[in-house]
C-alpha cells in the first residue's frame, strides 16, 4: 500500500503556524507521515513557542521527521534527543546521519548540516549543524533509499537540465561532491534538500545507469528543493506525493534526463597493505597465518573505533567493499579473499563469496556487548542464513558454507567469516573432519558439538565453526563445532582460513597479502554479490 507523504520547507522557528497548517492538511488528506527539510528552528528561536512545543501545547498532528539544518538545535531539544526521546509527541529527530525505516516501509536516509572539510573522520555529535566527508561516505553503505534528505545540494544537479535558477539564487546554494556521490550511489526515488532562499526548484526526473546490461529496472530520482515555509515570495513550500515501498518505475517518465552525475571514483590512492595494518580479511590484528609479526613486549593499547578497521567510524575503512548495512550489523567482502572469482564459477558463483558479517558495536566478543548482544547476534544470524540460502540457490545446491568466529576477550572487534564450500564435502563429513584433524595436529583443545547461541552465557574464549549445506532432496545439513580456548594459549588467528584452504585446494591463496585485488576488481565483486544477494537482502525492504 502506498504511503501518502507531505514535505515542508524550512520552518525557521515558525512552529505554531507550520503545525496548524499541517493539521489542516492532514485532516483533509490523512497523510502517513510528514518530513521537514532544512531548519525546523531558527538561529534565535522564540522561547515561548519552543516551550509550547516541548510541553505539547503546539499539536504535531502526525508522525513528523526532521534532521538538523544549518542552525544549531536549541539546548532543550538537544537534551531530549541525546536521551533518545522524541522532541514531543509525533516529532521525531532522525539524527544528523541516519538510516530509518518507517512503519509504512519507507526507507529514509538523512544527512543534515553543512559540509565541514576541516574535520577529518566521521562526526560524533548527532546534533551539530555540520557533517564530514566521511559521514557521507559511510551512508553510501546504505545501498538504497526511497527518500534522501540532505541540507546541502548535490553538485552538478543542473547538468543535463533545462531548469535553471537565477544567478542570484544559484549563488546561495551550498552544493557538494559528497552529496552528489551519495545520491548517485543510493539512487533514491526522491531527494529533498532545503532551499537557502525564497525559491522553489524541481528538477526533471533523472534516470541512473542500469546495474547490469540485463537489468530491466528503471531507477529514477526526483530532486526537489522547497522554499522556506511562510516565505514572502510565496514560493512553493509544501509538496505531497504517494510512495509505495519497493515499487520501481515501470517506464522512464516523459521529460526525464540522464543522471547529472558522472561516474565518480575515490581520488585517494589506495594504500598497499602492510604487516602492521589491520584488515577486513583477518581475525584480529595479527595477519600472520603462519607468518607471525614480531611484537614488542610493551604492546600499545587496543585500537578504538576510530582506528578499528571493522568500525564504520574509521576514516580509512574501505567503503567500496561494504555490501549491505543493517540496524545492528553489516556485511562486507574480505580483502584478499580465499576463493578467487573463478573458484566457484562452474557451480554458478561468479564472485569469491568470502564475506565478513560484522556487528556494529566495537567489542571483542558478543557477550561483551551487554544489552546490544541479542540484537546484534540475531541480525548476524539473519545475514548468515540469508547468505547460505543465496549460495545454495545460486549454485543449484552444489555449494554449502563454512562460517567461523574467534571470540576472545583480548580481541579487537568480533566478526564472522563466511566462505562457500562444496556441498558434497559437507555431506561426506570432510569439512568437520578437516577442522578436527587440524586442531589435533596443532595440539589444540578438541572440538565439541554445541549450540552456544549468542555466547552470552559462555565464560571462556572459543573458536566456533558452523558447517551448512542444503542437499535439496536429502534436506539441510547443519552442525556447530566449538573449541574452547584457554585465555593464555597461543592460537593461530588464521586457523579457520588454513583449514578451508586445504579443503578447497587453495593453499596458494593461503596468505591474504598475496592475493589482494585491485579496487576495480573488489568493486566488481561487491556489485556481483549485491546483485545475487538482492532477493535475500532484508536491508532493502
Amino acid at each position: 500500500m502506498a504511503a501518502k507523504i507531505i514535505v515542508l520547507g524550512s520552518v525557521n522557528g515558525k512552529l505554531e503556524p507550520a503545525f496548524k497548517k499541517l493539521a489542516t492538511l492532514h485532516q483533509k488528506q490523512n497523510f502517513s507521515f510528514a518530513i521537514l527539510t532544512g531548519d525546523l528552528f531558527s538561529a534565535e528561536q522564540d522561547q515561548d513557542s519552543l516551550s509550547q512545543l516541548l510541553d505539547g501545547k503546539i499539536n504535531v498532528p502526525l508522525s513528523t521527521y526532521f534532521t538538523v539544518g544549518t542552525n544549531p538545535l536549541p539546548e532543550q531539544v538537544i537534551e531530549r534527543v541525546e536521551k533518545g526521546d522524541d522532541v514531543c509527541e509525533n516529532l521525531h529527530y532522525l539524527g544528523k546521519r541516519s538510516i530509518t525505516n518507517t512503519s509504512d516501509g519507507i526507507r529514509i536516509v538523512a544527512l543534515g548540516g553543512a559540509l565541514d572539510k576541516t574535520v577529518v573522520g566521521s562526526s560524533k555529535e548527532q546534533h551539530l549543524p555540520w557533517h564530514t566527508a566521511d559521514d557521507a561516505k559511510i551512508l553510501r553503505g546504505a545501498n538504497t533509499a526511497d527518500i534522501l534528505l540532505t541540507t546541502c545540494w548535490p553538485s552538478g544537479i543542473w547538468t543535463n537540465s533545462s531548469k535553471q535558477l537565477t544567478p542570484e539564487n544559484q549563488a546561495t546554494v551550498p552544493s557538494t561532491d559528497e552529496i552528489a556521490d551519495l545520491c548517485s550511489t543510493l539512487k533514491p526515488r526522491y531527494h529533498f534538500a532545503a532551499a537557502p532562499a525564497d525559491f522553489f526548484f524541481e528538477r526533471e526526473p533523472f534516470f541512473h545507469p542500469a546495474s547490469s546490461p540485463d537489468s530491466d529496472q528503471n531507477l529514477v530520482t526526483r530532486f526537489i528543493s522547497l522554499a522556506p515555509f511562510g516565505n514572502g515570495a510565496k514560493a512553493k513550500a509544501m509538496y505531497a506525493f504517494n510512495l509505495a515501498p519497493g515499487e520501481l518505475a515501470t517506464t522512464i517518465p516523459t521529460g526525464s534526463t540522464a543522471s547529472p552525475f558522472l561516474p565518480r571514483t575515490n581520488p585517494k590512492k589506495r594504500r598497499a597493505p602492510t604487516d602492521d595494518q589491520p584488515d577486513h580479511s583477518t581475525n584480529g590484528y595479527d595477519h600472520g597465518g603462519g607468518r607471525r609479526v614480531r611484537r614488542r613486549k610493551d604492546r600499545s593499547p587496543p585500537p578504538g573505533p576510530d582506528q578499528c578497521f571493522f568500525c564504520l567510524s574509521n576514516t580509512q575503512v574501505d567503503t567500496h567493499m561494504i555490501c549491505c548495512i543493517g540496524e545492528d550489523a553489516y556485511v562486507t567482502t574480505a580483502k584478499g579473499p580465499l576463493p578467487s572469482p573463478e573458484t566457484f564459477a562452474s557451480s554458478g558463483l561468479s564472485f569469491p563469496g568470502h564475506q565478513l558479517i560484522i556487528p556494529l558495536p566495537h567489542e571483542p566478543t558478543i557477550r561483551s556487548m551487554g544489552e546490544d548482544a541479542s540484537k546484534a547476534y540475531q541480525e548476524m544470524v539473519r545475514f548468515k542464513e540469508s547468505m547460505q540460502a543465496m549460495v545454495s540457490a545460486q549454485s543449484k545446491y552444489k555449494l554449502g558454507a563454512v562460517i567461523f568466529e574467534i571470540s576472545r576477550q583480548s580481541g579487537i572487534h568480533v566478526h564472522w567469516q563466511f566462505i562457500p564450500i562444496p556441498a558434497d564435502l559437507v555431506r561426506k563429513g570432510l569439512v568437520a573432519a578437516g577442522f578436527k584433524v587440524e586442531a589435533e595436529n596443532r595440539q589444540y583443545p578438541p572440538f565439541e558439538e554445541a549450540a552456544l547461541g549468542s555466547g552470552v552465557d559462555e565464560t571462556s574464549d572459543y573458536f566456533r565453526v558452523w558447517i551448512w549445506s542444503d542437499d535439496n532432496d536429502a534436506g539441510i545439513h547443519s552442525e556447530e563445532l566449538v573449541m574452547r580456548l584457554d585465555s593464555n594459549m597461543r592460537f593461530d588467528l588464521q586457523f579457520g582460513r588454513k583449514v578451508v584452504a586445504k579443503l578447497l585446494g587453495l593453499e596458494d591463496r593461503l596468505y591474504w597479502q598475496d592475493v589482494v585485488q585491485s579496487v576495480a576488481d573488489e568493486t566488481q565483486d561487491v556489485e556481483k554479490f549485491k546483485q545475487a544477494f538482492k532477493p535475500w537482502d532484508f536491508t532493502l525492504t
